[in-house]
């Protein structure tokens, strides 16, 4: 039974780390759940509760980054919340322009909206890049920090 459940957890480990391209994915539960089916199929004999609590934490880390860090940035750099929902509303659009479109997405979503709002080039210009520093930023260490759930599962399993 432990081949079915790593086959089972490894298949949700793959659709999380693509959820932290796609965000009509929930990357980070994904992951977590994954490791839970696999503690039912076997029983549970490898993974404590410590292991749980502290990648549950993980997840919840990730998912506050998922929101925070563009946020934080456009802050840094003047942006207004127009500017913060234009990057939101340029990272979906740009999903569909895969991969040229998720790296100038959320940049122009947060100058058009700013532009729009503030009629200010400079502080949209900011407001862009703000919104695609913080964006990558958080896209890295969200990355980081679905390898290091699924990496210490498999240290734990194997």
């Amino acid at each position: 039974m432990e081949v079915v459940g790593l086959i089972v957890a490894s298949i949700f480990f793959l659709a999380g780390i693509a959820g932290t391209f796609v965000p009509v994915l929930p990357g980070a539960p994904l992951i977590w759940s994954g490791m839970l089916i696999y503690g039912f199929i076997t029983g549970f004999e490898k993974l404590d509760l410590f292991f749980f609590i502290i990648q549950g934490g993980l997840a919840l880390v990730m998912l506050v980054i998922d929101y925070a860090a563009t946020a934080m940035g456009s802050r840094c750099f003047g942006a207004s919340k127009a500017a913060i929902a234009g990057a939101a509303l340029g990272f979906l659009i740009g999903l569909y322009f895969f991969p040229f479109g998720l790296l100038i997405g959320p940049f122009l979503g947060a100058v058009l909206l700013e532009l729009i709002f503030s009629r200010q080039a400079d502080r949209a210009l900011r407001a862009g890049l703000g919104a695609a520093l913080g964006f990558w930023a958080g896209f890295a260490v969200k990355l980081l920090l679905a390898g290091a759930m699924v990496a210490w599962f498999f240290v734990k399993v194997l």
